[in-house]
């Protein structure tokens, strides 16, 4: 049988790689590599997940150096020619232990982009018309389905350089919400994402678009963001 040799973080900020060797089974996740040596070989190993069917994001690690979905990945797709894994958790959030990560700053961030709806009307209201065909309902459809798993935020240079930068799942999300007709926080979201922290730091490395599971682009919604708040300025929105 052949042996996956897989390197595992062990420890918080300061810790350290222990090696382990797996069985390399067909058709084999990193997730399950990970769940292996927890339930086989180390029970004190930390790690979140919950679906395993790529529905929640929350066992995002760093795999080879790259962030992923670690029940989406196949050992066969990312391990060398020697069979080899490097397993750490998610970059630019603490570690709590081994691949365990906090992630209350990532989403407080959604919090300070005003990443949250806030309608006008009450109950005794018609309903708002959406139309699905319209420019604003095209722009939010695009960004809508992000989960929060922390891949864009973990492949993000400025978050590593800047740690007040905002990021990209927090600045997708503002994004989706201007571009809904219904929500009325639209200059407040605008002065929110347009600081020195906010969508005008991004430097269009393109590494949230590339590496986000759910083939989104946060590259394309922090762009739209820059339109509005330079044209909101122009216009003395802000």
């Amino acid at each position: 049988m052949q042996m996956l040799r897989v390197s595992v973080w062990r420890g918080t900020e300061q810790g350290r790689y222990v090696d382990y060797e797996v069985p390399r089974q067909t058709s084999q996740t990193v997730l399950d590599v990970v769940t292996y040596i927890q339930r086989k070989l180390d029970s004190t190993l930390a790690y979140r997940y919950a679906c395993r069917v790529g529905m929640c994001g929350s066992c995002a690690m760093t795999v080879n150096g790259v962030a992923r979905w670690t029940c989406r990945t196949h050992v066969g797709a990312v391990a060398d020619e020697g069979n080899r894994l490097q397993i750490a958790p998610l970059a630019n959030l603490p570690v709590i232990r081994d691949l365990a990560t906090d992630m209350r700053e990532f989403f407080n961030k959604w919090t300070r982009a005003k990443g949250y709806y806030k309608g006008s009307r009450t109950r005794h209201d018609d309903f708002t018309a959406v139309k699905p065909a319209s420019k604003e309902a095209q722009a939010l459809q695009a960004g809508i389905e992000c989960i929060g798993c922390g891949v864009c935020y973990a492949s993000c240079d400025v978050v590593g350089w800047r740690t007040d930068y905002l990021g990209p799942a927090a600045l997708n999300r503002a994004w989706t919400l201007l571009n809904d007709v219904r929500d009325a926080t639209r200059s407040e979201r605008l002065r929110a994402v347009a600081g020195d922290a906010g969508c005008l730091s991004c430097h269009t490395h393109i590494s949230c678009t590339e590496r986000c599971p759910k083939h989104l682009s946060p590259t394309a919604s922090i762009a739209g963001l820059k339109r509005a708040t330079v044209a909101a300025a122009l216009n003395g929105e802000m």
